[in-house]
């Protein structure tokens, strides 16, 4: 009976294997190798059977069975019988040889049978597959390429065998005359020479060790004769291919005189098979295989051959290589390796070949033998020990070579030079340099020489990094190099065109130091006088200080320099050993702590100039300083093309002078004047900055030296002049001017101040004008900017209070202008700002400008500066716009300079009055200037006001007139400037009536919260800010100054800003109003403007005029105004909507208006039904409309905020209204006659107004924010319960989600809310009750009921609803007393029964087709079961369990999901006590749980979850509980065939007799409509089979077990074929 179950397993899958799909093929063959680890005989009869009988199945189908019996074959081939190892060789070499066909799948698969057997039973294969290679007859492909794969997987046990298979061949090689035939034959031989070789080399592992090459040799060499002689001719190139790819390892076995004698043959027919292929990686081997034979048996033909050897393998390395495949790769090792093998033993020939090929001018010639160059230097070294002088000078031309590519050689071949000692040869300095070289190669120019073919950038980028990895690498890890880079790298650190090596260069020569270091103290100082290429330590010194001051380029050099120095700091000067060890760490951190962005250039140089001046002194040595500056002085001109690094130079050799003797000052002052660059401005700056810096310490000398240097006939304009100024013109002239101008102010500057002040007028302005005159700009231009730092300096001074400068009106008119001669257009330079700030400083000297004078500087400078254009144009847009806000800045310096000469309000009233017109132009960025300039004035005489006694700031009214209106300009920092302006002159007022300068007024201080305002685009709010400025105005201005300033608004009327003259209006009303008494008297002239000026104008302060009359109106006429407003059409326009909110304001008024707005809303019906012109068409609801327009007045009322106090008092009524009002429009259409305009407004807010539901709801949300409640308004936005509110489908949830929002966020409203809802429960409309019954039971979720002592009133209210008509309703009912789970739990246990009795009742509702009423019956039981008594519980759990069963399957996921999770609390609530009756439903459940975690719907699988972790407790088996808490845990994701493997270990091991019941269960689930459970049934019956033990197999019924996976194997689903394929393999443990 078992082997009739097994052959029924067997055949069943064989069936199955020719299902469409792959993967159900491979789990089918999976499922076979299964049967076959069982039981490999059984399996491998029944496999040769079924192919026998079916002797039409297809070959791919064929081969799959084939390739299953090979795994089988693979692991259990020590299990073999020879019985039935014979039957499957018979198979496989007929279904090997049943086709003709060549090189197939089932062929091929056949083969690895017959291999698979051959690794135990070789002799049996061998009987059978010799049986088909028959002496004379050619033998089927698949017979050869099985004995050549014998002899690849069993060497030993195949070897003593060729010596017949090879004499048999060997005639059939003649007979061969198809290619692929041939093809077949050659790569047998290569085989069998392969594992001859092997067997061979192993000899003391063989069974046979007498086993000689001699007896292979003849019968190789007749094979390879024909071969060679006749198949290597074909013109199939695969055929040739294969050819030589046998002549590799046959030459081995050939006889040494026959390998001699074929040489000259050989060699040159398998070089001439690179001009045939493009892929000659089997040409290359086996080239190399040949030479490595050649050479092991001595040939002497290789001399003869070696020069055509030579050119085609240099060939091949040079070829351009299109692909970087391995296959092409793997061809170079294999060239390469063939020079590896000529290097070894014709090493002079070699060379003498490829080192003339270096002086080519061919790239891909010289790369190519760079490359070989670079291999046979790693590869053969011993052999070219003795040829590296030769090597080395072989090299000069390739390092002249500008190709990228050839560069990236050499510094490859160089790399292997340094590794074996060649750089320490003769001539090795020049392969340094040319590594430092191309280390200094910019990347941005490093592509100039393109090679005659273009280069690709981005490998041309490579040749410095490969240059900068090299000379680290050699530096860092070559120690014999170490002796030959130090200190010569020292040698590249001066030059020019190293700049860019700097940094690579820094590091090796740090770690070459630090690594002598740590041999000892002399070899690692730097001995300069002993080595005369080498620079001096001031040379150095001055090198990397100067590239330091650009830290972050190159690389970051400025890190790298300042390590250097600190590991020279010894050899530099032995004084600075311990001084630079703390100093430069510093620095260094600096850079660190830093990025290129975030570091300051102005704050690091000084840095470096202050480590300059600690380093001078620490050394304190003229005779040092003196060579220091002088190698500075010597280095200026390499940094001709680095502005910023020459003029950091330039300072440098000013603060070393600084430190030098009077003698040297003067001579290297001389010398600078004399060698500097004039023509280029930029070095104007840096020359400046030497002698500022220099004057620090030596004023009289550098004084003296400049005016040396003006009095020589350097700036005449005679032919006698000094020869290097000979050839100068005039413009040349100017420049030289221009620098020694700068010199004077950067002297100024720097120098101490009091000597600067003795010198001021008789040397500094004396020079300065001396070299001052002409008109050429930039002359100009450094005049200001010296006058400037002169002035600064005066004014600095400690007796500049008392200094009388007599030149001062001189310098201001000059100024004024030089100010006057630029354009009003544009700003191209800083003229105008360094102008005025030489005005502002000259200001505050003695004498005093005359007013005409200081007049006049006003004008000019404003008129210069405030029409110039906002946004400066050109490319330089940032650098423009800096200049134009420094321009600014100085304007206000000078302007309160000079108020602060008069600090008085008649020098303010002048200020003012000169920013008069620039404040009430029509251009705004005039405005906006002129308001800034006043607001600087004003805080300016605030902060400095003095008054001695109270005396009256008469011109307040006027100022504040004149500013106040601009709070509504167009530009939005102009009305933030005003403001301002208004504040600091109520300041000024409370300081003239006597407050101190500290105090803080609460009025004046509101102006500053209402700037905010000012910037807010809406017009609305921009004239409530003016109107509650003009309220401040009002409370602080003086009554005297009230006309003033009146009188000036009145002016500001015509104002040509429209938002100016719209903001006096405002003002001037509020002014009216807070200070004017008659203004209640003008009410019924504002009623007049409400009728006459609405229609006419929309003028802002109409529409409040018309907003108070109608409040005043209402006042004494509320009934009559209501209902004239009532009457407006829909939808409400602007105007309508002010003036219900108009009625707002008083809180009595608003309580009256809600009222009689309450009464009209219930006074009529909320709709009415039509009928479409088709009878028995669905009827319409109609909104009626008079509650639509109550509600639409009712919303626009509470949305004032004024309404809050009567919203607070009317909330309950209001509340229930509006939400039974939203409840009974839901899908309510409006009346036709207001479609029309619904369509018209469509697109526009108009459409959502007009809608009946949204009003009610828009109404409802205005109500809760008036009424306090904005956390439920936000808590109902952010859920989105109010678009929830508006739908038929979801305003149910839009109810709860209210209810829970006024539970959590307004508590306190609720009773009176409930008892209001409550009245309503019997409503005519189905709708309002389903409405009220969800909110009410929705506030059951929340504790706040029961400290609010609702409970109970609330539980008789649902309770008496239980029976209602409304399914909905009943529905509802439940879900409310399910709630008392959250909101009371405390409360379950007193009303277990009754809640209990309700859900039951729910659970058999016979009235609800749908059953949603049970769904939400069993959705309530799963919340409260853990609350109730527990006897009570037991009284019903059957019962419960046994209804809810037959929804574990439904097609709908609800119930799914709730059943599921119903049955785990029923479990749960059992844990401890389950009774037997009980645990069957626990057992029957267990199948549906475990498969319905494969259920596509997430919320069913986690319910399985749950309810899985719930009831296996109750089985009372700690193992498998263990098994579901490690693989069902929160938060963990469940591979299902792991977990369902261990599921059913644990079970069959501990209730082995649930396994017919567990199966019988799954086979009910074979059907399930959810494919992922159809798939999850069979691989749980699988898992069961698999761990059940033998004996339990009788409670299984195998052929109904068979049948139904039979079935399941036809399943349209592959997931389930292949299930199903994967148990059929396992049932071989029943069979």
């Amino acid at each position: 009976m078992a082997e009739s179950y097994m052959e029924k397993l067997s055949f069943t899958l064989l069936d199955a294997i020719t299902d469409k799909e792959p993967v159900v093929q491979e789990q089918v063959c999976r499922a076979l190798c299964s049967l076959g680890e069982a039981r490999p005989r059984e399996m491998l009869r029944a496999c040769d059977e079924y192919l026998r009988q079916h002797d039409k199945l297809a070959h791919p189908y064929r081969a799959l069975v084939l390739r299953a019996m090979e795994m089988v074959l693979s692991s259990h081939i020590h299990q073999l019988d020879k019985d039935t190892a014979s039957i499957i060789i018979l198979l496989a070499s007929s279904e090997m040889t049943r086709t003709k066909d060549l090189d197939c799948d089932w062929q091929r698969a056949a083969s690895s049978v017959l291999v698979a057997v051959g690794k135990r039973f070789i002799n049996q294969v061998m009987e059978e597959v010799l049986s088909r290679f028959q002496p004379g007859v050619l033998p089927h492909c698949s017979v050869l390429q099985t004995l050549a794969s014998l002899s690849v997987s069993n060497a030993f046990g195949m070897v003593p065998f060729l010596p017949s298979i090879l004499s048999t061949m060997l005639p059939m090689l003649g007979m061969a005359k198809q290619d692929a035939l041939r093809v077949v034959f050659c790569c047998a031989l290569q085989h069998f020479s392969e594992s001859t070789l092997e067997y061979l080399a192993n000899l003391d592992q063989a069974p046979d060790p007498t086993v000689r090459r001699d007896t292979f040799a003849s019968d190789i060499f007749s094979a390879y004769d024909i071969l060679f002689h006749h198949w290597l001719q074909s013109r199939d190139a695969k055929l040739r291919l294969a050819v030589v790819a046998a002549l590799g390892p046959m030459s081995h076995l050939l006889p040494s005189e026959k390998l001699e004698e074929q040489l000259p043959k050989l060699l040159p027919g398998v070089l001439s098979l690179y001009r045939k292929h493009a892929e000659t990686f089997h040409v290359s081997k086996s080239l190399g295989q040949i030479l490595e034979a050649a050479v092991s048996v001595g040939s002497r033909t290789l001399e003869v051959q070696l020069d055509a050897l030579l050119v085609t393998l240099h060939t091949q390395i040079c070829v351009p290589v299109e692909s970087s495949s391995p296959l092409v790769m793997s061809s170079q090792k294999e060239v390469l390796r063939c020079f590896t093998v000529l290097a070894c033993c014709l090493p002079d020939r070699l060379l003498a070949f490829l080192l003339p090929r270096l002086d080519t001018s061919s790239e891909r010639l010289r790369v190519g033998t760079l490359q070989i160059l670079r291999h046979i230097i790693n590869s053969a070294a011993a052999q070219m020990e003795v040829k590296k002088p030769f090597i080395l000078s072989s090299m000069r031309l390739p390092l002249l070579d500008t190709n990228n590519k050839v560069k990236r050689a050499v510094v490859q071949v160089i790399s292997a030079m340094a590794h074996h000692g060649y750089l320490e040869q003769p001539g090795g300095e020049v392969m340094i340099e040319y590594i430092v070289q191309q280390c200094a190669l910019p990347p941005e120019q490093e592509p100039e020489n393109p090679g005659p073919e273009g280069e690709d950038p981005a490998a041309a980028d490579s040749v410095r990094a490969i240059s900068v990895r090299t000379l680290y690498l050699v530096s860092t890890t070559v120690d014999r190099m170490s002796d030959v880079l130090w200190p010569y790298l020292l040698e590249f650190l001066i030059p020019v065109h190293f700049t860019e090596a700097l940094t690579p260069l820094c590091r090796s020569l740090v770690h070459l130091a630090l690594k002598r270091q740590e041999a000892g103290a002399d070899a690692f100082l730097v001995q300069f006088e002993a080595h005369a290429n080498l620079p001096s330590p001031y040379a150095v010194t001055t090198r990397l200080l100067v590239v330091s001051s650009s830290p972050y380029l190159g690389g970051g050099r400025g890190a790298a320099s300042l390590r250097l120095l600190r590991v020279l700091r010894r050899s530099i000067h032995p004084s600075l050993a311990q001084p630079w060890e703390t100093a430069i760490p510093l620095l260094l951190e600096c850079l660190e702590e830093h990025t290129e962005e975030t570091l300051s250039l102005k704050e690091w140089e000084e840095k470096l100039l202050m480590f300059l001046r600690d380093t001078l002194a620490v050394v304190s040595d003229n005779t040092w300083t003196c060579q220091l500056s002088l190698e500075m002085r010597k280095q200026l001109p390499c940094y001709n093309g680095v502005p910023q690094e020459k003029n950091f130079l330039y300072r440098c050799v000013g603060t070393t002078l600084g430190a030098a003797s009077k003698e040297v000052v003067r001579k290297h002052l001389q010398e600078l004047l004399g060698a500097a660059r004039y023509q280029q401005e930029a070095e104007h700056e840096g020359l400046a900055c030497c002698f500022g810096i220099c004057a620090i310490a030596h004023l009289e000398d550098t004084l003296a030296q400049l005016e040396d240097f003006i009095r020589s006939d350097v700036l005449r304009k005679s032919s006698g002049i000094f020869s290097i100024f000979k050839d100068r013109g005039e413009q040349e002239l100017e420049k030289v001017k221009s620098a020694l101008i700068l010199c004077y102010g950067h002297m100024a500057m720097q120098a101490p101040h009091e000597l600067v002040l003795a010198k001021a007028e008789s040397e500094f302005l004396r020079n300065m004008f001396q070299c001052f005159n002409t008109k050429d700009p930039a002359l100009k231009l450094c005049l200001v900017q010296s006058l400037c730092m002169l002035s600064r300096a005066i004014c600095s001074s400690a007796r500049a209070s008392s200094f009388y400068f007599s030149r001062k009106a001189e310098l201001v008119a000059q100024m004024m202008e030089f100010i006057r001669a630029e354009p009003l257009d544009s700003l191209k330079t800083p003229l105008r700002k360094k102008a005025m700030l030489t005005c502002t400083h000259l200001v505050s000297l003695e004498p005093a400008l005359e007013e005409q004078a200081q007049a006049d500087v006003i004008h000019s400078c404003l008129h210069s500066v405030m029409g110039l254009l906002p946004e400066p144009d050109g490319e330089a847009g940032g650098c423009q716009e800096t200049l134009y806000l420094d321009t600014v800045r100085a304007l206000e310096d000078l302007l309160t300079s000079l108020l602060q000469r008069n600090m008085t309000p008649q020098g303010l009233q002048i200020m003012v009055e000169h920013l008069s017109p620039w404040i009430k132009s029509p251009k705004s960025h005039e405005r906006a200037r002129a308001l800034g300039l006043s607001a600087c004035l004003l805080r300016h005489f605030l902060q400095h006001l003095h008054v001695s006694a109270l005396v009256p700031f008469h011109n307040l009214g006027l100022l504040i007139g004149l500013f106040s209106p601009r709070c509504a300009d167009l530009c939005p920092a102009t009305r933030q400037q005003a403001v301002d302006c208004v504040y600091t002159l109520l300041y000024l007022q409370l300081g003239h009536e006597g407050f101190s300068r500290d105090y803080r007024d609460n009025v004046a201080e509101q102006l500053l919260s209402l700037k905010d305002g000012l910037v807010h685009p809406d017009p609305a709010i921009l004239f409530h800010t003016c109107h509650s400025i003009a309220q401040i105005i009002a409370k602080r201005l003086p009554p005297d100054q009230l006309i003033s300033l009146l009188l000036t608004m009145f002016e500001g009327l015509g104002d040509p800003d429209q938002n100016c003259s719209r903001a006096a209006t405002v003002m001037i009303n509020c002014l009216l109003k807070e200070r004017g008494p008659a203004l209640l008297e003008k009410v019924p002239e504002i009623v007049s403007v409400l009728r006459s000026k609405l229609q006419e104008t929309q003028e802002e302060h109409v529409l409040l005029a018309a907003q108070h009359s109608v409040y005043l109106l209402a006042s004494q006429h509320c009934a009559a105004v209501v209902s004239s407003l009532l009457g407006s059409p829909l939808p409400f326009d602007s105007h309508t909507c002010a003036l219900w909110r108009a009625l707002a304001v008083e809180p009595n008024l608003t309580t009256q208006v809600l009222g009689q707005l309450l009464e009209k809303m219930s006074r009529d019906v909320p709709f009415k039904e039509s009928r479409a012109f088709l009878l028995g068409s669905t009827p319409h609801r109609v909104a009626t409309l008079l509650p639509l327009v109550a509600t639409c007045a009712l919303y626009e009322v509470v949305s004032a905020p004024a309404s809050g106090t009567a919203v607070q008092e009317l909330y309950p009524q209001l509340f229930v209204a509006l939400l039974l009002r939203i409840s009974c429009t839901v899908g309510v259409q409006l009346p036709r006659n207001l479609q029309a305009k619904e369509r018209r407004g469509a697109g526009t807010a108009l459409a959502r107004a007009l809608e009946p539901c949204s009003s009610a709801v828009d109404a409802l949300q205005a109500l809760l924010l008036r009424g306090g409640s904005q956390d439920v308004v936000q808590c109902v936005e952010l859920e989105g319960g109010w678009e929830l509110l508006r739908t038929s489908a979801g305003h149910e949830e839009g109810v709860t989600q209210l209810a829970s929002a006024m539970a959590r966020c307004a508590g306190p409203r609720l009773p009176l809310v409930v008892k209001t809802l409550v009245c309503t429960q019997n409503s005519v409309y189905e709708i309002q009750r389903v409405t009220s019954t969800a909110f009410l039971a929705e506030l059951l979720s929340s504790n706040v009921v029961n400290d609010l002592m609702l409970l109970e009133s609330l539980l008789d209210n649902l309770a008496a609803r239980q029976k209602d008509s409304s399914t909905g309703v009943r529905r509802l009912v439940l879900r409310g007393l399910a709630n008392i789970a959250s909101g009371s739990p405390d409360k379950v246990r007193a009303h277990g029964p009754q809640l209990l009795t309700a859900m039951i009742s729910g659970l058999d509702d016979g009235d609800d087709p749908h059953g949603l009423v049970a769904l939400e019956a069993m959705v309530g039981l799963a919340r409260l079961l853990d609350l109730v008594e527990p006897w009570d519980l037991r009284l019903v759990l059957l019962h419960i369990a046994i209804r809810i069963r037959p929804f574990f399957d439904s097609e709908k996921v609800e119930f799914r999901e709730a059943s599921i999770r119903l049955f785990g609390h029923l479990n749960k609530a059992c844990h401890g006590d389950c009774e037997e009756v009980f645990l069957e439903q626990v057992v029957g459940g267990l199948v549906p749980l475990l498969l319905h975690l494969q259920d596509p719907q997430a919320p069913v699988a986690s319910a399985c979850r749950f309810a899985l972790c719930m009831c296996i407790p109750n089985l009372d088996c700690e193992e498998l509980a263990a098994t579901i808490h490690k693989h069902l845990q929160e938060g963990r994701s469940l591979h299902f065939g792991e977990f369902l493997n261990s599921t059913c270990k644990t079970l069959m091991h501990h209730f082995p007799d649930l396994l017919g019941r567990l199966v019988s269960t799954n086979l009910f689930y074979f059907k399930s409509t959810l494919e992922e459970v159809r798939a999850a049934a069979p691989m749980f019956t699988g898992f069961l089979v698999l761990h059940a033990e033998p004996e339990q197999q009788p409670q299984v019924d195998l052929d109904q077990l068979i049948a139904a996976l039979q079935l399941l194997l036809r399943d349209p689903a592959p997931r389930v074929r292949e299930k199903s394929a994967e148990t059929l393999g396992r049932l071989v443990k029943f069979a």
